[in-house]
């Protein structure tokens, strides 16, 4: 995985935690009279429902970039077999020193 999918992985991740807690706030403060509690709950309401359908495209982005890298990557190896099985192994016997060196 590379290091902007990580990145996009932790932004959906944060992304979420903000939201719960924006819904948990709302649902704090629901008992709170005046115009202008009112008020702010109400834009914090829409901009919440905003953030959902953005969250929702950001995960829908990234599942399929991921299915793209998935899908570049399965014809590769079935365009290169032999390649991939020497980088599998070299891969495997360099992991293979690392774990008896402890």
């Amino acid at each position: 995985m590379n290091d902007s999918q990580v990145t996009k992985d932790k932004l959906v991740s944060d992304f979420k935690a903000v939201v719960a807690d924006t819904e948990e706030l709302l649902k704090l403060t629901a008992g709170q009279a005046g115009d202008k509690v009112a008020d702010v709950r109400v834009r914090l309401t829409d901009k919440l429902t905003s953030a959902k359908y953005k969250l929702q495209d950001l995960e829908a982005a990234v599942v399929q970039k991921t299915k793209a890298a998935a899908r570049a990557t399965d014809d590769y190896v079935h365009d290169n077999p032999w390649k991939s099985v020497g980088v599998a192994a070299g891969v495997g016997f360099l992991l293979g020193l690392l774990v008896n060196r402890r």
